[in-house]
């Protein structure tokens, strides 16, 4: 059994951050040790909300009473998701950098949540050019988005040749897997959309129905890089991680569509997160 320590935001209501990571990993079978980065009423694309991020002191002593109750010792990756704050960022990459020292074996999982297509950088500029400029080159794992993946690497993503290269510059900054989730870039059509996983330089994607909603949910990032690096964790398999991810997310997607759902539907589709009804297959590309 893998133990993770997450490091994410946290909604009180809704599936977004820890709050969508956290669930998909316990069901899967990992120990999950967890600390919030945000304690926000809801996620913000609501418009409004209540709450606060939390401060990189406040984050720091969590972190500081991990060590000391030696739970750090016992864990097999670090999961980071959004952070709130530049320094939060560093607080995070300075204790990632730590953990690894101690303990070699440890798998850093980084999430770089930095924007969207359509969004552009929805969190605090600053906060990008850290996760940027420091989190990439000791991260192990890079689970970006589109978006993420062209503002990551300064290039512009028309086809898949263009993500291929944007994912072979950043694998020579230091991350061995990348996983580009909501790729829709490579030629697809509207109603299909791609995952896709680098395992330096070796490239497979995996393609899906894609479904419309009204309200796009959020949070399928956060379920996605927790999904695949928990399967990763088991099988040590990028194409097996990869599949399995896929399957998992087009389950959730479709139970989150039949609903008409602006919130994941997680736990009605839990069983499907373990075992998917419908897998994708990989394809290897050249």
């Amino acid at each position: 059994m893998s133990h993770i320590l997450s490091i994410q935001s946290h909604v009180a209501t809704g599936y977004v951050g820890n709050r969508s990571a956290v669930f998909p990993l316990q069901r899967l079978g990992c120990e999950v040790s967890f600390i919030n980065t945000v304690q926000f009423s809801n996620h913000t694309g609501y418009g409004s909300w209540t709450g606060e991020i939390f401060s990189a002191e406040h984050v720091q002593d969590v972190l500081n009473g991990l060590e000391t109750n030696k739970t750090l010792a016992s864990i097999d990756a670090v999961l980071s998701g959004y952070q709130g704050s530049p320094e939060l960022s560093q607080v995070i990459v300075e204790n990632v950098t730590n953990i690894k020292q101690q303990y070699p074996n440890v798998i850093y999982c980084c999430d770089p949540v930095i924007g969207d297509v359509g969004r552009d950088v929805y969190v605090i500029p600053e906060t990008a050019r850290y996760i940027k400029q420091h989190a990439v080159s000791i991260a192990d794992i890079l689970t970006p988005n589109q978006f993420e993946l062209a503002y990551l690497t300064d290039c512009t993503l028309n086809n898949l040749d263009d993500v291929i290269a944007a994912c072979q510059k950043l694998h020579q900054q230091g991350p061995g897997i990348i996983l580009v989730t909501s790729l829709t870039c490579a030629g697809v059509n509207n109603n299909e959309i791609d995952m896709l996983v680098s395992d330096n330089g070796k490239i497979w994607l995996t393609r899906t129905p894609r479904f419309e909603f009204e309200h796009a949910p959020s949070g399928s990032g956060d379920a996605t890089a927790a999904i695949f690096l928990a399967k990763y964790l088991e099988t040590k398999n990028v194409v097996t991680a990869l599949e399995h991810t896929t399957a998992a997310l087009h389950a959730i997607f479709s139970e989150t569509h039949r609903q008409q759902s602006y919130e994941l539907r997680l736990i009605t589709a839990q069983d499907e997160i373990v075992n998917p009804k419908k897998y994708f297959t990989a394809k290897s590309l050249p």
